[in-house]
This record gives C-alpha cells, sequence and structure tokens, in this order.
C-alpha cells in the first residue's frame, strides 16, 4: 500500500536508527572483538530492528503485519543465498580434507614470485570470477588457496584478502553471467551488453590503478616473516597425498561453470566429488577426522560426513600449516546465516516504514547538475547497502528510486546502471553486517574490517564514478544521442 507524504518520516528519524545501530554494532565490537559475531552482533541489529519498527508503528502508523510481511519478503529474497552459504562451507572444507587446496598452494607456493604474488592474486581472481561471474565462489575456492599461499610467502592476511576480493568483484561487477551484473541492467531498463561496456569505463581505470598499487606494494613488503619453504613443503608432503590428480576437481567445477549450471548445483556437485576423492586420496586424514582406529569403511565415511558439516583439526607438524588447514564445514557459516537474517530484518522495517524513501529524498535536493546527481545516487547506493545489508536489494532499490530521476533530468539509463554497480555492487564486501561482508569474512577468516583498507579496487570505485561525472566524460543526454 503506498505510504501518503505525511506518514513518511523526516530525514533526521529515519537515520536515527542507523545511528543506533552503528553504536550498538561498535559497543559489542569493543566488548566482543572478533567474537561480535557469534551473537552479540545479532541482537544489535535485532534491537535496531525494533527500534525501527517502534517508528514505523508509532510515527508512520504502519500496521505491525505490513513491517513483518515486508521482513518475511526480504528474509524470503536471500533464501537461495543461504543455501549457497551452507554449500559453500561444505566446499571449501571437502577442498581442504581432500587435498585440493594443499595441492593448489604446494605447487603455487613454487611457481608465484613472492614480488608479484599480490598482482598475481588480484589477476587470477579477476579472470575466475569473470569466467564465473561469482566473487563468491572465487573466494572459496581459489580465494582461500591464494590466502594459504600468501600467508606462507609471509604477507599479512589483510593484504591478501584486500588483493583477492578487489579481483573478486571485478568480475562480479562486469561478467556477463554474473547475477549482480544482469540485475543492474534489468533493474534500470538498459540491454546487458550495453552496460557492460559501459562499466568499462570506470571499473578499467579503477583495476588499473589496484594492481599498480599491488605491484608496488609487492616488491616493497618485507617478508621476513615467511615460512621455511623446505619445512613447508616437507609438512604438507607428511599430511597431505599431494597429487595432479585432484586437480580433476576444480577442473570439472569450471566446467559446470562454464556450462552455467545452477550455483547451488555446481557447488554440490564440487562438494561431493572432493568427499570421493578424500576416501582414495587422503584416508588417514578421514581417520582422523573421525576419530576412529580402525581402517573401515565406516569410519572413513563417518570422517568424510563430519568434514562437510563440522570442524576439523588435521595435525600437520607444523602450527602455522595447522591453522592454515582447519576447516569449520557447514557449520561454520550459521553465524554468518544467523547474522544476514538478522540484517535483512533491519532491511525490511527500515523499507516497511519509508525511511529509505525519505532517506533519498535528502539527497534530492542537492541534486542540479551531472555532478551532484551521481555523487547523490553514490551516497545513496552507500547508505542503502548499509541499511538493507544486501547488495540484491540495494541494487533494486536504487534503480528504482532513481530510475525516474535520470531519465527526467534527460541523463541515459546506462549511466544509473554504472554508478549503481560503482556504489552498490563493490562496496557490499567492506560493510561488516552486509551478505557479502559477512561471507567473505567467514570464508577467508579474516575481519572485514582487517581486510577493508586494502581493497582498492572497491574503494576507489565510487570515487571513480564521481570522478568521470565531474569531468563528464562520456556522460551523455538522451536528446543528444537521438
Amino acid at each position: 500500500m503506498e505510504k501518503n507524504t505525511d506518514q513518511i518520516p523526516s530525514p533526521l528519524l529515519s537515520l536515527l536508527p542507523i545511528g543506533i545501530l552503528i553504536s550498538l554494532l561498535s559497543f559489542v565490537i569493543y566488548l566482543f572483538g572478533s567474537d561480535a559475531l557469534s551473537g552479540s552482533s545479532q541482537v544489535a541489529l535485532l534491537i535496531a530492528t525494533a527500534v525501527t519498527s517502534l517508528i514505523a508503528m508509532v510515527r508512520c502508523k504502519i500496521e505491525w503485519k505490513e513491517i513483518e510481511k515486508t521482513i518475511v519478503k526480504n528474509i524470503t529474497s536471500v533464501s537461495s543465498a543461504i543455501i549457497i552459504l551452507l554449500l559453500i562451507g561444505m566446499l571449501s572444507a571437502s577442498w581442504m580434507v581432500s587435498g585440493v587446496v594443499p595441492t593448489l598452494i604446494y605447487y603455487g607456493v613454487k611457481m608465484i614470485h613472492p614480488s608479484f604474488f599480490l598482482l598475481s592474486t588480484c589477476v587470477i581472481c579477476c579472470i575466475v570470477s569473470v569466467v564465473t561471474g561469482s566473487s563468491w565462489t572465487t573466494v572459496a575456492t581459489i580465494g582461500v588457496a591464494l590466502l594459504g599461499i600468501g600467508q606462507v610467502l609471509g604477507f599479512s592476511e589483510g593484504w591478501i584478502a584486500g588483493a583477492i576480493i578487489s579481483g573478486a568483484y571485478f568480475g562480479d561487477k562486469v561478467s556477463p553471467l554474473s547475477d549482480t551484473t544482469v540485475l543492474a541492467a534489468t533493474t534500470t531498463g538498459t540491454p546487458l551488453y550495453e552496460h557492460i561496456r559501459y562499466l568499462m569505463t570506470s571499473t578499467v581505470p579503477t583495476i588499473t590503478i589496484a594492481m599498480i598499487i599491488y605491484t608496488i606494494v609487492g616488491f616493497v613488503y618485507k617478508t621476513d616473516g615467511a615460512m621455511e619453504m623446505a619445512e613447508f613443503h616437507a609438512s604438507l608432503d607428511n599430511a597431505f597425498n599431494i597429487s595432479l590428480w585432484l586437480l580433476i576437481i576444480p577442473i570439472v567445477t569450471g566446467i559446470l561453470i562454464a556450462r552455467k549450471v545452477s550455483p547451488i548445483i555446481t557447488l554440490f556437485t564440487s562438494s561431493m566429488l572432493a568427499g570421493a576423492f578424500a576416501l582414495f586420496f587422503q584416508p588417514n586424514i578421514l581417520l582422523e577426522v573421525a576419530g576412529g582406529e580402525s581402517s573401515g569403511i565406516i569410519n572413513l565415511l563417518k570422517g568424510t560426513f563430519i568434514s562437510f558439516y563440522g570442524s576439523t583439526s588435521i595435525e600437520t607438524g607444523n602450527a602455522t600449516l595447522n591453522e592454515l588447514v582447519a576447516t569449520r564445514g557447514m557449520g561454520g557459516m550459521l553465524d554468518t546465516i544467523w547474522l544476514i537474517i538478522c540484517a535483512v530484518c533491519f532491511g525490511g522495517a527500515m523499507i516497511a516504514g519509508g525511511m529509505i524513501r525519505s532517506i533519498t529524498s535528502m539527497f534530492m535536493r542537492f541534486i542540479h547538475n551531472t555532478l551532484s546527481l551521481v555523487s547523490s545516487s553514490v551516497a545513496s547506493g552507500l547508505l542503502v547497502n548499509m541499511c538493507v545489508g544486501d547488495q540484491y536489494m540495494s541494487i533494486i532499490l536504487m534503480g528504482n528510486m532513481y530510475k525516474d530521476v535520470y531519465k527526467e533530468k534527460g541523463y541515459e539509463s546506462r549511466l544509473l546502471g554504472r554508478t549503481t554497480e560503482d556504489a552498490v555492487t563493490v562496496t557490499s564486501p567492506l560493510i561488516p553486517w552486509n551478505s557479502c561482508g559477512m561471507t567473505q569474512a567467514t570464508v577467508l577468516g579474516v575481519s572485514t574490517l582487517t581486510y577493508l583498507p586494502y581493497c582498492f579496487f572497491n574503494l576507489l570505485s565510487p570515487l571513480m564514478s564521481i570522478f568521470m561525472a565531474a569531468i563528464k566524460y562520456k556522460i551523455y543526454r538522451t536528446k543528444e544521442t537521438q
């Protein structure tokens, strides 16, 4: 039901729940540190949701049933993402226990020179994400392996994760297989390939700058803390059966992705294949995971199942490597799923109360020219991303809020599409309570605030969008193009 103008709260009142949320999250992070995602952050989100709902019911006269309906709709919209998260947990664990990731690390350390590691990491993730169209899959597979390689070479986890995420979200932004790319094009009414071509005007300069930074840092970074290579390889050899045959699993996964098989089917198939390979290549590890002394098939299957859903701790004889190859399975994703559900509850209450609309109207007042239009759009996108906690909903909201504005001002829809991608898609992993931020932090085991300063592609993309508007590079009015 359409809200009356007098029912919509003022922008200042609409910003109150966001201020409360940020204050609560800061407080719980101060109290609980790295354990903040284990429950306290979820409580903070629910308190903020309660405040938002109270404002909506008292000030906007919105019935609780309407708020509840919007919250349920938001939770439904992320249901497939929740399934994918569980399967990513299974995939990451099965690839580790089966020896796929250890094999990639083993040969990767030999092949990648430390000086070019950060650049290589960014480039590899760019390629994989363009081919797969998925930042989540890229991070959960090759990203995890590259994190291990980087740690062995002596790089800090923040720099490694930053290079991984920069490359992964390059493909998430421009790949025709990416759901966010398709969604942004569809929502703004722009033909897909026209949308992608226009994205390149801001994306190519941004990723180039990021790669230059990673190249320079690679040459000046002091890796004195690098693990002894001979000792590291010996520990891997003793713990795992390293074999090139294990690379069949990522090859099959790549083929499924190239054939555009559903991500859920692809992740499940890859996990099952890794589990089967583990039975053949890593029986000792499976028996260690199962905790049984017998080498029978029952204990091997028990170990396989535990690796899928539970935590595993593999003894390699090297403390650093032990931490690297430890897995958490599907169970390790539950805190993230819990947090996502609480985050979309907050977003649902904000939408139902008309607060997103109110905040956007505040930015509308500053629109006078191309620069102010794009800057307002970028600011709105960042704020919506923070409020809603999910990039898909943020993209849809951005498109719907600004589509008519761009049309009335005489700008092409592709400008809105590019601005949406620069402001929403690539910044989502930088927000700790956003579904992307929570997922990447969980999969890599690196907190969002730790890798945030090093995600140069993600940080520079919104600024590049504003810069392009300032110099009016390839920004056309619809009347001029006609």
